[in-house]
């Protein structure tokens, strides 16, 4: 029984904890101090003090923000932005409330009313290297990170708090300016009353607390949706998302579509409870956190911006709907390509309408109206109506209206001819392909460009040279035009109907930027006759030919008055039998005319200009015809 009659030795090391404590809050009073100073005293080789000036010009505006560049603090204090870097939500708040005391000092004496001081907002900007976002590990949670992206969604402008104020139902004690952290946590409140727990007065109820709003201080925020780059996306996988939370004057700078830098701090929130029945949510998920970044500063891309949208989506995300771009969100800059545009949905197709022609889309749903741009290049891929161009058939080839052909710059008829040294080589090509598949061959063609000098060569050219068209070339086009306009004419007289492509004023400012291209290619500043000639050139063998292939005048067969009758004979039964708003198969309109001896070219004639007219439409991959008017 030894050692037990020995009275125990107690410690503790709350002194060490006070001491800790007492220790931080000095630090903290230290590196608020040199914050003021650097805001005070940085200056440029000129003796521009920017921070001092921006900060007063700023408050004045009742703007209550300032941007800071991390470069310009490290040269100042490199200590101070080491600390910004590794335990940034710490020192952001000592850095926001230094810029508020020079605010203080740099604005008295204020007009009257407005003596209280508001609070400054510290967006931070960095000239370092972006990470990526697959590079982002556990280790660098609440540090600073820089990463590029494309914002893919936005939420809409919400409030939340920043301090609480807190009332017991039952014994009425209030507590006032509960501070709540900053992001997409909240705050949770206490279970039980503090006169319950001091011993004081009756028994508080469990949850007894409410949230008064009257007296909580709030602040708009803003939730959106980050998606990392194309170019760093590997081949096959999917593009990786993440997380925005943006506040107060970062709200609002950015549309869905927008190519950005973000610089924020890495954090992580609570996974919360959902699913189905028997997924287990009743179980709590311990250490699960999903990441996010609370955004501190936003650069965008100015010469790669996205910010459009062309098929809109719209998802509810926490009683708000929120905005995500389509296609051409990601392609705006750029060029989007479309292949089977022929198969592609009429309200689809009729969307695009107002992007290829004014550059812009119209968005009023769900209660966002707005108008965004769309700055992009269309390629599309179609096929011909019979699978295969058929010279006879001429313009029923294409399925397309007026309205949407006469938005692209250039169209080319594809042919598949058949010619014996042709098919010879392409059958060797393709067997090449198939015989070296597994071999690796680095063989260059003399004179090649490498792809990266070429992709460097191309940006360049878009950033750096904007030629315009020179008074000699304008009117050279101008002349010219004028001989297209009075060609098609006549040729239009000779076939004795229209074309399917018109030649409008769309065309002459399509061969405009044409010719604009070509000078861009070769870094002029002016585009001259030699680009007018090549783009005229382009036009003729791709849009012009097109316009006019398989027109020839008796090429369609139906020119003569019999013909005619006939034609309209079919089109009044078919509009007298087939009412508005009523879908029939286009099979079975077949079959009840030919059972009337009328001739199948002459019934596919007719529904093919009804078609074209906006009277009938496909419907059900092309098997019904819908009658719209």
């Amino acid at each position: 029984m030894e050692g037990f009659d020995d009275p125990g030795v107690f410690f503790s090391d709350n002194f060490a904890v006070e001491n800790e404590v007492h220790e931080n809050r000095v630090n903290l009073q230290h590196s608020k101090k040199k914050f003021k100073e650097f805001i005070r005293q940085f200056h440029e080789g000129n003796f521009n003090y920017k921070y001092r000036d921006t900060l007063k010009r700023n408050y004045n505006l009742r703007q209550y923000w300032m941007e800071i560049n991390l470069e310009d603090l490290a040269a100042f204090d490199e200590s101070l932005a080491e600390k910004i870097q590794k335990l940034p939500t710490e020192y952001l708040s000592v850095l926001e409330e230094a810029a508020k005391d020079v605010a203080d000092e740099l604005t008295a004496p204020r007009p009257e009313g407005e003596e209280k001081m508001e609070d400054i907002q510290v967006l931070l900007c960095s000239d370092a290297h972006p990470s990526s976002l697959r590079g982002m590990k556990p280790d660098i949670v609440s540090k600073l990170i820089k990463i590029p992206g494309i914002i893919v969604s936005a939420s809409g402008i919400r409030s939340k708090a920043t301090k609480i104020a807190i009332q017991c139902r039952s014994c009425k004690v209030t507590q006032v300016n509960i501070p709540i952290k900053p992001g997409l946590e909240g705050y949770t409140l206490p279970r039980k009353c503090s006169t319950e727990q001091a011993g004081v007065g009756p028994k508080c109820p469990l949850d007894p607390f409410f949230i008064m709003p009257d007296k909580c201080h709030c602040v708009d925020f803003q939730v959106l949706k980050l998606q990392e780059l194309p170019d760093h996306i590997p081949q096959g996988e999917m593009p990786r998302h993440l997380q925005l939370y943006c506040d107060r004057y970062l709200c609002d700078r950015i549309v869905p579509g927008n190519r950005v830098l973000i610089l924020g701090i890495y954090s992580i929130k609570k996974v919360s409870k959902t699913g189905g029945k028997g997924t287990g949510k009743e179980k709590t998920l311990v250490g699960v956190r999903a990441p996010y970044i609370r955004v501190l500063g936003i650069s965008v891309d100015g010469e790669n911006t996205n910010i459009v949208i062309c098929i809109n989506n719209y998802r509810y995300f926490q009683r708000n709907f929120v905005m995500e771009g389509g296609a051409m969100v990601l392609a705006d800059g750029g060029v989007v390509c479309i292949d089977e545009f022929d198969k592609m949905k009429e309200d689809d197709r009729v969307a695009i309408h107002e992007a290829m022609e004014q550059q812009t889309i119209s968005i009023a749903k769900a209660g966002i109206t707005t108008t965004l741009n769309t700055r992009c290049s269309v390629l599309a891929a179609a096929n011909s109506v019979f699978g295969r161009w058929d010279d006879i058939k001429g313009e029923e080839n294409i399925d397309f209206m007026p309205t949407i052909l006469s938005r692209f710059d250039m169209i080319f008829i594809v042919k598949d001819e058949h010619e014996h040294n042709r098919d010879i080589t392409l059958a060797k090509h393709v067997m090449n392909i198939h015989c070296n598949a597994g071999q690796i061959t680095e063989q260059s063609v003399e004179g090649e460009i490498p792809v990266h000098i070429l992709k460097k060569y191309i940006n360049y050219c878009r950033t750096r040279c904007g030629p315009r068209l020179s008074s000699e070339a304008g009117d050279k086009l101008k002349n010219r035009y004028v001989m297209m306009r009075a060609g098609t004419r006549e040729h239009e007289k000779d076939a004795e109907k229209r074309l399917s492509i018109p030649i409008t004023v769309r065309q002459l400012e399509a061969i405009i930027r044409i010719s604009e291209a070509l000078a861009k290619m070769q870094l002029q500043p002016f585009a001259t006759e030699l680009h007018i000639n090549e783009a005229l050139r382009l036009f003729h063998v791709s849009t012009l030919e097109a316009a006019m292939s398989g027109s020839l005048a008796g090429a369609e067969g139906f020119t003569s008055e019999e013909d005619h009758e006939i034609l309209t004979r079919i089109e009044k039964q078919l509009k007298s039998r087939f009412p508005i708003g009523h879908q029939v198969s286009e099979q079975n309109i077949v079959k009840d005319f030919l059972k009337q001896s009328f001739p199948e070219r002459a019934i596919y004639k007719v529904i093919h200009t009804m078609i074209r007219r906006g009277e009938l439409q496909h419907r059900l991959q092309r098997k019904m015809l819908y009658r719209l008017h």
